[in-house]
């Protein structure tokens, strides 16, 4: 199965939490649509006409995009690609951007999913992240969406602000439940470095964060989603029977994707590669028929690494049987054997050669998957395995 991500690099505001690659400068989107309908020409042989899957418009903002915008790249997308007839095509939406108009335009294009940026759906919550969506929109937009005929829909809510106690956490899932969303996101706020909340809780502008709430909104969020009938089948990630995500669910599958856009990525099976950060270059550069990205070549300790790095995240986990298979028996076997002090802290569960969190390990993933980690070369004999940390803290 291939997939095809698609980066649109523009927002209306800046979120103070927000570290992707966006600009709030609208005047650049028309030379930015014909710069991506350029690139979306020149990789047309990356994927090797494998069938699509997936589509995914992430950004960024996509839903700032016009109707014939919109057309123009679905139809390029078609023209040279193979796209299945039952693709899942995802779009995700800030809630102030939907009406009734909008939605219908999306549908007409081909969109079939829908990924709201919600977050919360209190005022005082949306207004500390400096959303541009008020609470009131936040509830509106999915009883429109609804209404169109979106019924496979995704929200995202942020846990862990300084705003939200334990109580309106709860409200905001039982509101999700209720609306009968049929896949939730849902993501430890995350102070990255170099953004507004950084720099704001540097300055004691804002309130630091705090992980031990966090981790307890997290190991609340597993109890209610999992009583109300959603699999939490990856770390952030929870859906109703019949609604994972088919395009995020082959990314940690380890199948091929191919990214548009500025600081989009794409991964061949053997190759990734990420285009550049910066929109002006980007299209500077596909005005000459230039791609402008960098590329390297994994190695099989790295495909090792992310192979236990997503595997882990998941609700199937890591197979050791595949890792024989893919890696050889000794990779295996030493895999198991770094397992064991955390099977026996109860982090982890051995079943049937599966190797797979517990609701308290899910806690450390990122920590445990580090710790995991193979250094060297696989295919030496004598592989070291490095000591790392796992301190406690909730994923994204």
């Amino acid at each position: 199965m291939a997939g095809i991500y698609i980066h649109i690099p523009f927002c209306r505001k800046a979120c103070h939490y927000c570290n992707f690659h966006f600009s709030t400068l609208l005047k650049g989107k028309n030379d930015f649509t014909q710069a991506l309908l350029k690139e979306i020409e020149l990789q047309n042989n990356y994927l090797q006409n494998e069938a699509i899957q997936t589509i995914y418009f992430g950004g960024g903002t996509p839903s700032l995009l016009e109707k014939n915008e919109l057309f123009e790249i679905m139809k390029q997308l078609i023209q040279h690609y193979n796209i299945h007839e039952k693709a899942e095509i995802t779009l995700e939406a800030n809630p102030d951007d939907i009406d009734k108009e909008k939605l219908q335009e999306w549908k007409e294009a081909g969109v079939n999913r829908l990924s709201i940026g919600i977050q919360s759906f209190f005022e005082e919550d949306l207004k500390w992240m400096n959303r541009a969506h008020n609470a009131e929109q936040a509830r509106n937009c999915i009883s429109l969406a609804q209404q169109t005929g979106f019924d496979n829909l995704s929200v995202d809510l942020i846990y862990g602000t300084p705003t939200l106690t334990d109580e309106k956490w709860r409200e905001n899932i039982g509101i999700a439940v209720t609306m009968n969303i049929a896949h939730l996101s849902c993501y430890a706020l995350t102070v990255e470095p170099g953004t507004a909340l950084q720099k704001m809780i540097t300055q004691r502008k804002k309130e630091d964060i705090d992980t031990e709430k966090q981790a307890r909104h997290f190991l609340l969020l597993i109890d209610w989603l999992e009583q109300s009938g959603y699999e939490h089948y990856e770390i952030s990630n929870f859906a109703k029977p019949g609604y994972r995500s088919r395009h995020n669910s082959s990314y940690w599958s380890g199948e091929k994707y191919l990214g548009f856009g500025p600081s989009a990525h794409s991964f061949s099976g053997q190759y990734r590669q990420w285009n550049i950060s910066d929109n002006a270059l980007y299209i500077q550069s596909l005005l000459q028929n230039t791609i402008p990205f960098e590329k390297e070549l994994l190695t099989t300790t790295q495909h090792l690494n992310e192979y236990i790095m997503t595997s882990l995240r998941t609700r199937e986990g890591l197979n050791l049987s595949y890792v024989e298979e893919k890696f050889g028996k000794p990779i295996s076997l030493q895999l198991k054997m770094n397992s064991k002090k955390f099977i026996e802290n109860q982090n982890l569960s051995l079943n049937n050669m599966q190797l797979q969190l517990t609701k308290e390990g899910k806690l450390f993933a990122d920590g445990i998957a580090a710790d995991l980690f193979f250094t060297g070369s696989c295919d030496d004999a004598n592989i070291v395995q490095p000591e790392l940390s796992s301190g406690k803290a909730p994923l994204k």
